[in-house]
């Protein structure tokens, strides 16, 4: 990612919020009063006494709300003003004493069912709309939410364009949530073909919360909801973004280990139900859930650019300009602009961790290459084919025939050897095979007595080629016979639904250890490079002395 093309971001934001159209009005101090009068509704009413609070409206009464409002330019003609409102309750709206619209049955909530929607938008007549001073007055009942009274949204601007902005905006948002979406499902299989990377998955979770985020925000632009009902909206906010709090800096916490993370991370998560359990208004909680996912995640990645973590820096840089955004923007459009950023700087980090697991791949690519040519060179090195020879020709002359078997095992190993080194993952009664034909030769050249044995092997399961003849020849080579000059070795297979599990045992007298022993060798290093070639990292190896001999324990996950 390159860092030139966030100050480019920042300036079109800014250019954008200064090109912002101008006000077409100018909206004074709402007055509240309870009671029914239509004489309330007059523009030149005296409304001096009237409360400029009121906290309870119970039993659903009537009560009124007026609002000076100044129009600062007259509309265009055959082009008329609309009034958008955002009010809880059922009203009805007056404009300069004229009714202009109504959204529901006021004073009659108790007794019939609910109608009307929370957001509702009414053409104001173009001979009420001239230039000066205008009231609006609005006759209200709020049966459900009595603390809930007065106007919550408010914006006057032409009939039309408050008409289509808004759908033009969700549609916009829509394009943009399905865009989350798509990359929610993405990770979510990446996730699912590696199920070690929970990096990977909680970066799915938080594209698929953001994604419903935005579908809670702007489902107001197409679906009527009553404001009886919106509380479960606004509990479904609440909701997505105690997750989306809690899941970005736990994210973080896994790029960016610190002391105490569990501590930590314990403390965080109270302070979190703590503001999500507090009986105040929603949008102040998840302003103060926002606010606290941003302090916590600024700490941790503070603390990854002193540890000069890689990623860290860029991270910081899109945290910041998200709290500039929240500065010049309002906060429901601050909040998707300032999590973007943030996911967009949680993907760079995923995208950091996918781009070394690649590297990392083809590293073990290259190393197997070079391991499986350097383990062919071992079959025929001098060394090998020297004392192989000797011991073939001592067989010859002391015995003809069992010299001739020796030489038909040696032609069997290279056979089978030279089928399976090309390729990624063989049978294992393949591998088997070609173990039965190095204890062959073995036995030949050592002349002591190799014993094989198996249990619960499925023929048609697959591993890669030479692995377990490699940790065969480890038990060869590092150990000493029993008493009875043999040396057995037992091969046990076992398998669930979640792993696969290779158990290698040696019977044997082990050697002595040595310095050099403490070192992985050549053969160790293989195993570890195929296994890492055809399972990336969903695999472990141990291998570990036992009172009889060795023990090697693949164990391949599902």
């Amino acid at each position: 990612m390159n860092l030139r093309f966030l100050p480019c971001f920042l300036l079109v934001l800014l250019l954008v919020t200064a090109c912002s159209q101008n006000p077409v009005y100018k909206k004074y101090k709402t007055v509240f009063k309870v009671g029914d009068q239509q004489e309330w509704a007059a523009k030149n009413w005296n409304d001096q006494g009237w409360k400029k609070h009121i906290r309870l409206i119970p039993d659903g009464q009537v009560y009124w709300l007026r609002t000076p409002i100044d129009i600062l330019k007259s509309p265009e003609s055959l082009h008329p003003y609309g009034i958008q409102l955002d009010v809880y309750g059922e009203y009805e709206v007056f404009w300069d004493g004229v009714l202009i619209g109504k959204n529901g049955n006021p004073g009659q909530e108790s007794i019939l069912p609910p109608e009307g929607k929370m957001w509702a938008t009414f053409s104001i007549p173009t001979d009420l709309t001239e230039e000066g001073e205008h009231i609006l007055a609005i006759r209200s009942s709020l049966y459900y939410f009595p603390d809930h009274s007065g106007i919550w949204g408010l914006e006057i601007d032409y009939y039309d364009d408050l008409l289509t902005d808004r759908l033009i905006e969700s549609s916009y948002m829509h394009l943009f949530a399905g865009a989350f979406l798509i990359t929610s499902f993405y990770f979510l299989f990446l996730f699912l073909s590696n199920k070690k990377e929970y990096a990977t998955l909680i970066f799915s979770i938080c594209c698929f919360l953001f994604f419903t985020l935005i579908l809670a925000e702007y489902i107001k632009a197409y679906l009527p909801i009553h404001y009886s009902m919106h509380v479960i909206r606004l509990k479904t906010i609440g909701i997505l973004m105690l997750g989306i709090s809690f899941l970005i800096p736990f994210y973080f916490s896994m790029q960016f280990p610190f002391p105490k993370r569990k501590l930590l991370l314990t403390i965080y998560t109270g302070v979190l139900f703590y503001i999500f359990l507090s009986k105040h208004i929603f949008e102040l909680t998840t302003n103060n859930m926002a606010i606290s996912m941003w302090l916590f995640s600024f700490g941790i990645v503070v603390f990854g650019v002193y540890k000069k973590m890689k990623g860290a820096r860029l991270v910081l840089l899109t945290i910041l300009l998200s709290v500039l955004i929240g500065f010049v923007t309002p906060f429901n459009k601050s909040l998707f602009a300032g999590f973007s950023l943030i996911l967009l700087g949680m993907f760079y980090l995923l995208s950091l961790r996918i781009k070394e697991q690649r590297l990392a791949y083809e590293n073990s690519l290259v190393q197997s290459t070079r391991l499986r040519l350097e383990l062919l060179k071992k079959n025929i090195q001098p060394h090998f084919l020297m004392n192989t020879l000797t011991s073939l020709i001592d067989w010859i002359e002391e015995a003809p025939k069992k010299g001739v078997l020796f030489i038909e095992a040696l032609a069997k190993e290279f056979d089978l050897f030279n089928q399976i080194e090309s390729k990624t993952l063989i049978p294992v009664s393949q591998e088997i095979m070609l173990c039965h034909s190095h204890l062959e030769i073995m036995e030949y050249r050592k002349e002591i007595s190799y014993f094989w044995q198996e249990e619960g092997i499925s023929p048609e399961e697959k591993i890669p080629p030479g692995i377990l003849l490699t940790l065969l020849e480890n038990g060869i080579t590092h150990s000493m016979p029993l008493e009875d000059n043999s040396i057995k070795f037992k091969l046990i297979f076992e398998s669930s639904i979640n792993f696969k599990c290779y158990t290698f045992l040696t019977f044997a007298s082990r050697i002595t250890e040595t310095k050099n022993d403490k070192k992985e060798g050549t053969g160790l290093k293989y195993v570890k490079a195929r296994l890492t070639e055809s399972y990336q990292e969903r695999w472990d190896f141990t291998s570990e002395p036992m009172n009889h001999g060795w023990k090697n324990t693949i164990k391949i996950y599902s």
